[in-house]
């Protein structure tokens, strides 16, 4: 078997001894093809002819020729099928009995073999990019036996490439900077393109870079993509963007090469090449003479054509006048250079300031800037505009002190203020009106002085502060105001006393020369020197007998015993007169009286609480202690007494009180009461019914005049209220009688204090949960002014005397009428 193609044969190997041999063969031209048939004629010529002498009458056998596999190659995107070799075994000679298979990479897909010729064909169009090479495995079958007459073999199928790709570039979009003023031959960037055909094959990815834009300021390397600069010191300020646009073709830019673009963008960074330079080289401003220090006068504003640290600067202001009135600080917003008051203007004093200010830069790049031309200079004025001010006292706060001695109307002191406008207005003086202490000082209008208008005392206070307030006369009225200290001097104007009550005691037995109590003594004054106090007794022709008083230099003394004879039974108390004295200028004194107690102290020496006091009364009454306590509980026993007797006579009045109740109940159940003619008749009568049979004593009944004689009462008496809302009732009613009685003498029938009693009267028996449950009218009567009794009650008080005990005849008094009988049981009299 042979293999032929349109490229030009590979040298074969050395054939092999065996017979039947096969091999693929690339399809020939027609020339070519008849040559490869003479050849494969002589070949088999030859192996019949030469024969070994010793074998030359042995039947003839066939030999197997020897290959080697050679790589088939296809144009790659060759849309025609083509064949592209062809596979042949010996065994072809006689007839189609062979069939021929193709296994592999693409076998079927992109390649085909015809089973009956070997001829092997493309089914598409190959992409060399996408796959370079395909290994495929060749097989001679017998048609009849399906056994393989020759064994598979393997062989390569090359796509050769073609220039199909364009160069890409790699890491689109390309940004980069440099450095403004850089020299000539700076790196920029580098660019990088790619080609996906096979570099093996001619040129078709050999690349070459060219530049379309950006000349002359930049320029590239044709085949590194290594973009310079071409341009000596580049400016920022003046284009700080460059677009460099490239170009890159492969086959080194022959006829027919593919190419491709890309923009790279390159920035100039800052450098310091740039001075600030003012905006003007004069600034004027203007500033009001009252202006608080602080205060903004204006801006100045420095140019700096760089940016970010190579444009920051400073700002000095340079005092001409040296008077340092001005400062400068740096606005970081805005990069300008306040210019600011540091101290207070006078107009009068100067009206006009001159100064030079500099901006220089923080960072300075000398090789680019030298320090002259880091920096820029220009000037300010400044000018003062006069304000109408207020008065200027001398000082702001005045100190003065004044002794508590000095009479009404010292001076204490003088403010002085004046108008320091060019005017210069007259000013008065005044003290604050919310000053608290406005009395105690008075001040001149005119000249400022002051004077006190009271005694002071500096135990009182020690300190006074007056406002003091200077107004112009003139014009705007303008004022200020001082502040005054005055401090109250001390004077020795206070006598000493002692520090506290003292209540000395002594205890019976105490021995000579015991000490009693120990004194202290002080002063309101405050003498420079300090306090020093002198303890004595009051001079007296006789030495005391009993105590003495020991003075310690120290501000402080001890009162001792004399004698050790004290006991309660001769004296219980003692007055011990005691005299302090200061060491002022004149010296003050004072004299206390000390009472000195004899008391029986316990064991330990200590009197018992409270018990001095009411054993010492005692004693200097003249009566022991057991006579004092056998008052006290006779005392005790007669307040008992008396309230048992109180007690017991309250309970006997009650007693007798149900008794009349209780008979005149029975008065009442036995038969009708009798009443006056005037009286009306029309009241409700209680008692029981009478009927024959058993009677209820028990169940009180109503009978109502209103109702006919011959009805028997049938109407069961309510049950009475709980005590505590009887109580309440009755003395409500109680109190408007009493107040009926008091103004009896002064009111008629027609009067409205009577009509008010009348509708209270009615309005409470509608109210009453307790009344009848029946319509009965009630009558009153008035017994007219003057009346002994003084009641309103519609009852004579002759008919009702039958009610209540018979007065003597010889003590004549107003009737007293129990209310009991309309008013249920246990009513006081009224």
């Amino acid at each position: 078997m042979g293999a032929g193609g349109g490229t030009p044969p590979l040298p074969s190997a050395a054939q092999s001894p065996k017979t039947g041999a096969w091999r693929p063969r690339r399809m020939p031209a027609p020339g070519v093809l008849v040559a490869l048939l003479a050849l494969l004629a002589v070949s088999v010529s030859s192996a019949g002819v030469t024969r070994d002498p010793g074998q030359q009458r042995q039947a003839p056998r066939r030999l197997r020729r020897g290959w080697v596999w050679s790589q088939l190659v296809v144009l790659e995107e060759d849309p025609t099928p083509r064949v592209i070799g062809k596979l042949e075994s010996d065994y072809s000679r006689w007839g189609y009995s062979i069939r021929y298979i193709l296994s592999g990479e693409g076998a079927g897909d992109a390649f085909e073999i015809d089973e009956y010729s070997g001829e092997i064909r493309t089914c598409r169009k190959l992409d060399r990019e996408e796959k370079a090479f395909y290994v495929l495995q060749a097989q001679a079958i017998e048609r009849g036996t399906q056994e393989p007459v020759e064994p598979q073999s393997e062989f390569i199928i090359q796509v050769q490439d073609i220039n199909d790709n364009p160069p890409l570039f790699q890491e689109e979009p390309y940004v980069c900077s440099i450095p403004e003023m850089s020299p000539k031959g700076t790196t920029v960037a580098r660019v990088t393109a790619t080609d996906a055909d096979d570099p093996q094959q001619g040129n078709n990815a050999r690349l070459l870079y060219s530049i379309l834009q950006g000349e002359p300021y930049f320029s590239v390397e044709p085949k590194t993509g290594l973009i310079v600069t071409s341009w000596p010191s580049m400016d920022r300020e003046a284009r700080d963007q460059y677009q460099v646009v490239l170009e890159v073709k492969d086959m080194l830019g022959q006829s027919g090469a593919h190419s491709a673009s890309t923009t790279v963008t390159v920035h100039l960074t800052d450098v310091n090449d740039n001075g600030p330079t003012f905006q003007h080289h004069l600034y004027t401003f203007a500033v009001r003479e009252d202006a608080a220090v602080g205060t903004t006068v204006g801006r100045v504003k420095a140019d700096d054509g760089d940016e970010g640290l190579n444009a920051m600067m400073n700002y000095t202001l340079q005092d001409l006048e040296e008077s340092n009135t001005f400062t400068i600080q740096l606005d970081p917003d805005t990069q300008e250079g306040l210019v600011l008051l540091a101290k207070p203007l006078d107009y009068e004093t100067k009206s006009r300031f001159v100064m030079a200010v500099e901006a220089d830069n923080v960072v300075v790049d000398e090789r680019f800037l030298s320090a002259d031309e880091a920096r820029d200079r220009a000037t300010v004025k400044v000018f003062v505009e006069d304000v109408d001010e207020p008065p200027v006292f001398g000082a702001d706060v005045y100190e003065w002190r004044v002794p508590e001695s000095a009479g009404v109307g010292t001076e204490v002191g003088v403010v002085s203020a004046r108008d320091t406008d060019t005017r210069n207005n007259p000013v008065r003086y005044s003290i604050e009106r919310h000053s608290g202490i406005r009395k105690a000082f008075k001040i001149d209008p005119n000249n400022g002085s002051m004077t006190l208008s009271q005694p002071l005392d500096r135990e009182a206070s020690n300190w006074h502060n007056v406002t003091v307030v200077a107004t112009e006369t003139k014009q705007s009225y303008l004022f200020s105001a001082a502040v005054v200290f005055i401090k109250v001097l001390d004077v020795n104007d206070n006598a000493p006393a002692l520090a506290s009550d003292y209540r000395p005691y002594i205890c019976e037995g105490t021995p000579a020369g015991e000490l009693i109590q120990l004194l202290d003594a002080v002063d309101p004054d405050d003498p420079p020197e300090g306090h020093h106090f002198y303890f004595s007794m009051v001079p007296d022709a006789h030495i005391n007998p009993n105590f003495t008083i020991r003075d310690h230099q120290d501000n402080t003394a001890s009162i001792v015993s004399r004698r050790s004879t004290f006991t309660r039974k001769d004296r219980a108390h003692y007055l011990l007169p005691v005299v302090v004295a200061d060491s002022g200028v004149p010296p003050l004194t004072s004299t206390s009286t000390l009472t000195v107690t004899v008391c029986g102290c316990s064991p330990a020496g200590h009197c018992p609480l409270g018990g001095a006091g009411v054993e010492a009364r005692a004693l200097s009454m003249g009566t022991s202690l057991k006579t004092l306590l056998g008052v006290l509980v006779c005392l005790a026993t007669l307040s008992a007494l008396s309230v048992l007797t109180l007690g017991v006579r309250r309970r006997r009045r009650r007693r007798r009180k149900q008794q009349e109740v209780s008979g005149m109940a029975e008065d009442v159940d036995g038969e009708d009461l009798e009443l006056p003619d005037q009286v009306s008749q029309k009241v409700l009568r209680y008692g029981e019914p009478r009927a024959p049979g058993p009677q209820l004593a028990s169940t009180p009944y109503i009978s109502s005049p209103c109702s006919s004689p011959s009805s028997p009462p049938s109407v069961p008496l309510r049950p009475h209220p709980r005590r505590r809302d009887r109580k309440l009732r009755r003395a409500e009613v109680a109190a408007s009688i009493r107040m009926s009685l008091r103004h009896s003498h002064l009111i008629g029938p027609e009067d409205e204090v009577f009509r008010q009693f009348i509708f209270d009267r009615l309005d409470e028996a509608d109210r009453d949960p307790y009344a009848p449950p029946f319509d009965c009218l009630r009558t009153y009567a008035f017994e007219g002014a003057g009346s002994d009794a003084g009641s309103l009650s519609s009852l004579d008080s002759c008919g009702l005397a039958d009610f209540g005990p018979e007065p003597p005849a010889g003590r004549p008094r107003p009737f007293v009428v129990p209310l009991t009988p309309w008013y249920g049981s246990e009513e006081d009299t009224f």
